[in-house]
């Protein structure tokens, strides 16, 4: 079973989805799980493995997806005599203590291939992100210029948004001219998917004139208050891998809910 379990999880990572992985680090008295047991619940609620069965497995579920919300661990200790065994019918009367681990790897849809994309993908794959790189120049977009990118996308925006899911991602918006970035923008828009996170490179008088157009063209200001302009977090930033650093620096912030100063 934990052969099963270690495939699944490479599997989940792999394409981009988030697990948590419970297993049972102690018990007293008589409890249904035993030291070692591990269980595996995915992001819709489904399990493969066990800590017990019956009402403490329900619970369990319960708090590994919570944990999946928080991408924070969680070490917990459960009493049977609050949780109904509904194998046993009964109570069980012992304790089992718990340790759940979030496993997840955020995706970031990177939009363009050029320096500073390049210079992302390979600060963030590091820092624990999955990239997908996007672009419609294949003799930018390769192997060679993204070895560690999980998906390379050689299409046009739309084509490319298609194939995608935004929904929850982080979307880092950085192509070749200002009228492709706010192409992509108004197929996101269009799209009707909530990213976590849509970042644009450029300037703040950009960013104003990006809105004023988005605006005029009937999208949305939920959508609209998304956009991060400048992108990153501002630490004086000049070249394409210190912009990657700042840019990657703000994702982790943002995944580990810490506060940003204001740039």
């Amino acid at each position: 079973m934990r052969a099963c379990i270690h495939e699944e999880i490479a599997r989940i990572l792999r394409e981009g989805g988030s697990a948590a992985l419970a297993t049972v680090i102690g018990t007293k008295g008589s409890t249904p799980g035993k030291a070692a047991m591990k269980m595996l619940v995915r992001a819709d609620g489904t399990s493969l493995g066990t800590v017990g069965g019956g009402g403490l497995e329900a619970h369990v579920i319960g708090r590994c997806l919570d944990a999946l919300r928080s991408e924070r661990p969680q070490r917990l200790e459960i009493d049977l005599n609050d949780v109904e065994s509904a194998e046993a019918g009964s109570l069980c009367g012992g304790r089992i203590e718990l340790f759940i681990e979030p496993i997840t790897m955020p995706n970031v849809i990177v939009f363009g291939a050029g320096h500073v994309a390049r210079a992302v993908c390979a600060v963030a794959v590091p820092a624990g992100f999955r990239c997908v790189v996007v672009d419609d120049r294949p003799e930018l977009l390769t192997e060679e210029r993204f070895p560690l990118a999980a998906r390379r996308l050689v299409a046009p925006w739309r084509e490319a948004l298609a194939q995608l899911d935004p929904a929850g991602a982080f979307v880092l918006v950085m192509t070749q001219s200002h009228q492709e970035d706010l192409a992509v923008l108004r197929e996101l828009a269009a799209l009707g998917a909530a990213p976590r996170h849509v970042g644009m490179i450029g300037s703040r008088a950009k960013a104003l004139r990006m809105r004023e157009m988005l605006a005029a063209a009937g999208v949305a200001e939920e959508f609209l208050a998304r956009i991060k302009t400048p992108v990153g977090l501002d630490i004086g930033a000049l070249d394409a891998g210190e912009i990657a650093v700042a840019v990657v620096a703000e994702l982790i912030s943002l995944r580990r809910q810490t506060p940003r100063a204001p740039s």
